[in-house]
């Protein structure tokens, strides 16, 4: 490092007034933090299509998602009964039951391992239980333990 360059980090750290911190030095910011950020950015937004865009598809095609109505349908579903808070804590599995060790004279040969990630609908059933468990331990004020 030439002497140039050490003398311009030097002056640098000492001139706090006029500096800012980025994440592991100091970087001198005449024209304030803002207008720096400003210069940075791109001057014309990104279009909305392009973010709910996938990669491998072609500008002209829409992504169409089959299972969007029995989301919504599971999330709306309310849980304000206790007989069926308990159906629901009781038919839907905490675990994978799924995942398996296959073995062979007391040796694993096989894992299959938890497929309920492929199901499109997982995370808005494993909600609908959380909702359930949380409806039966606060409002009814019951042990949800043997459903854990």
């Amino acid at each position: 490092m030439n002497a140039a360059n050490h003398r311009t980090q030097t002056q640098s750290t000492e001139n706090h007034a006029a500096s800012a911190y980025v994440s592991w030095g100091w970087v001198e910011s005449p024209n304030g933090i803002a207008s720096d950020i400003a210069s940075a950015m791109p001057s014309t937004p990104l279009p909305a299509q392009s973010l709910n865009q996938s990669p491998l598809q072609s500008p002209g095609q829409s992504q169409i998602d089959l299972f969007k109505p029995i989301r919504n349908w599971l999330d709306r579903v309310a849980v304000d009964d206790i007989k069926f808070a308990h159906f629901l804590c009781k038919s839907i599995p905490s675990q994978c039951p799924f995942e398996r060790d296959v073995k062979l004279l007391g040796r694993t040969i096989l894992h299959i391992p938890p497929l309920c990630k492929l199901n499109p609908v997982y995370d808005e059933v494993v909600a609908l239980r959380f909702r359930a468990l949380c409806y039966l331990a606060d409002r009814c004020g019951e042990d949800i333990s043997s459903y854990c």
